[in-house]
């Protein structure tokens, strides 16, 4: 009787295992493609202020079908384009990720973010444009982790205008990254990735889609009186394109670029579908999501965005029409997705790299706090009280880069360590006493100064002893680094929520709608992936999967 007892226990695993094989239990289900898209500047309340004129398929879907994050925070300083793609997809900060900024220091050297004087163009005549890659880049990404998990049978793509917005967000192990040339009107690419364009990407720009997209001009897309979440259309707040001309739509592209080159493309909404058009095209080119049981990935980053934002501010007709433009582009790409994969084939997210502040003229016109803080005139008095303090001729100071003011490390290294920590002191309590300044900190000793939590944790994470400034300079809410007392259009960088609080939005394969309130950080993008995709951490990953999202 026992023997027949376990005979039929055996029949009935060998049963079980018939139906649900080990292999097909243990193996992760992921989507076919996971579809990252930064747009870069953009201020979390456009979903808001500009959701009257969206249509169903675009924003509106995302926003109802799609899982928000209402409350995505930047957690380091300085907000800007480069750290924010790495932070995106390592789930790291500067401190570890080693991208301090989209310019900064090594080894007392300037050093662009994606800068690779070891690789060569490739797509177009030989310059410094194509000399790029991810090597300053010290961790891994998640892309890097999906490629690991798949023994390197996934591919990753990277696609933007910026090369910074292309490369970092694919990561070390990318299958290709490619990005756009001003002089060229091509996207290319480097040899840190291939020797040669792939035949697919050569047909794309064999089109000469930049010139075309440009020749008709930018026009509304709406009447322009219908513009009402906007400043009129010429305003002291917008950079005009000449020293006399108006910063007014209609907008005559086809002349302009004839005037200034192709390039003028990304300061145009047309640039925003020259990217989405190029995205199409690897998708095609590359069969990504195409290959059975495999997940691929494209990177995708919408820099036009960036450039409207810098020349015409957050009140612009043009940043709002940019914005309606891009709500139907978005319609289009989902229908793509649908189309080519389900929809559940795909996992979409959407988010920023940083956010904007308002035009310090528009403040001061509204009665808004924020003014211009002037670098030149501090660096000057700073360095002139360095010299007196060490008795030099030479000058300690180098300037204030990513709200960090850089002095010559080795004229600082020759200094006992009493010394040294007397001279930053010294600069730091000059500062302090400087309009706008609301906390000047040495960046190896945030923890002995009164600092609000928030803003010390931020400068913890955005401080890389290698490749930071010795101070980090914290302004008043609302005041920027500008030459100029009335400046036109905007920037971003520091710690304030409207530079910090950014769109975050999942959407697609394993998603349910939902909505977050409680604050998550940039920092948790990548492990909530990483956990969706059933991958490793990224190696430099400090966030936190979003559990909300996971097990919804």
């Amino acid at each position: 009787m026992q023997t027949n007892l376990f005979r039929r226990l055996g029949l009935c695993l060998v049963l079980l295992l018939t139906a649900f094989p080990l292999e097909a239990q243990s193996r992760p289900e992921r989507p076919r493609i996971v579809v990252g898209m930064v747009v870069d500047q953009m201020c979390w309340d456009y979903l808001y202020r500009y959701n009257d004129r969206f249509g169903e398929g675009g924003f509106r879907r995302l926003l109802g079908e799609g899982f928000n994050c209402h409350n995505a925070r930047i957690n380091y300083l300085p907000a800007v384009t480069a750290i924010g793609h790495a932070t995106v997809y390592t789930g790291s900060v500067p401190s570890i990720h080693g991208i301090a900024g989209n310019n900064f220091r090594i080894n007392g050297q300037p050093v662009y973010c994606t800068q690779d004087n070891s690789v060569q163009t490739v797509g177009a005549d030989n310059g410094r444009s194509g000399q790029m890659s991810p090597r300053n880049m010290l961790a891994t990404t998640i892309t890097d982790e999906l490629r690991i998990a798949t023994n390197f049978r996934t591919k990753v793509v990277g696609v933007a205008l910026k090369d910074r917005g292309s490369i970092l967000p694919a990561g070390h192990s990318a299958h290709a990254a490619y990005w756009f040339d001003d002089a060229s009107g091509n996207f290319i690419s480097s040899t840190y990735y291939m020797s040669e364009l792939p035949r697919w990407a050569r047909r794309f720009n064999e089109q000469r889609r930049a010139e075309r997209l440009l020749r008709d001009g930018w026009r509304t897309l709406y009447p322009i009186s219908t513009y009402l979440e906007s400043t009129a259309d010429d305003t002291p707040f917008e950079s005009p394109w000449t020293k006399d001309g108006k910063p007014t739509l209609p907008l005559d592209t086809k002349a302009l670029a004839q005037d200034r080159g192709i390039g003028v493309i990304r300061t145009t909404p047309m640039g925003n579908t020259l990217t989405l058009e190029m995205a199409r095209a690897a998708i095609e080119g590359e069969k990504l999501g195409m290959t059975r049981g495999h997940t691929d990935f494209l990177a995708v980053s919408l820099s036009s965005t960036d450039y409207i934002g810098h020349r015409y501010g957050t009140f612009a007709i043009e940043t709002e029409d940019t914005y309606l433009r891009l709500d139907k582009e978005l319609a289009d790409f989902f229908s793509y997705l649908d189309r080519t994969y389900g929809r559940d084939g795909y996992l979409f997210f959407i988010t920023a790299d940083h956010a904007a502040g308002h035009n310090i003229t528009f403040l001061k016109h509204h009665r808004l706090p924020g003014r211009s803080f002037k670098a030149s005139t501090v660096v000057k008095q700073l360095d002139s009280l360095a010299r007196e303090f060490l008795d030099v001729d030479s000058s300690i100071v180098k300037g204030v880069s990513n709200y960090q003011l850089v002095l010559d490390e080795g004229k600082l290294s020759r200094l006992k360590a009493k010394e040294r920590r007397e001279l930053i002191d010294l600069l730091c309590e000059h500062l302090v006493a400087v309009p706008g300044v609301a906390y000047a900190v040495p960046s190896e000793r945030v923890n002995e100064y009164a600092l609000p939590e928030e803003l010390r944790m931020r400068v913890i994470n955005g401080y890389n002893r290698h490749r930071s400034g010795q101070i980090f300079i914290i302004l008043h809410p609302g005041w920027a680094l500008n030459s100029s007392e009335n400046p036109r259009g905007t920037d971003h960088s520091v710690w304030s929520p409207y530079d910090t609080h950014i769109p975050l939005i999942f959407m697609g394969h394993g998603v349910k709608p939902g909505h977050l309130y409680r604050e998550v950080y940039m920092t948790d993008i990548a492990p909530t992936l990483a956990f969706m995709l059933s991958t490793q951490l990224p190696s430099g990953c400090i966030g936190k999967p979003i559990t909300e999202l996971i097990q919804y």
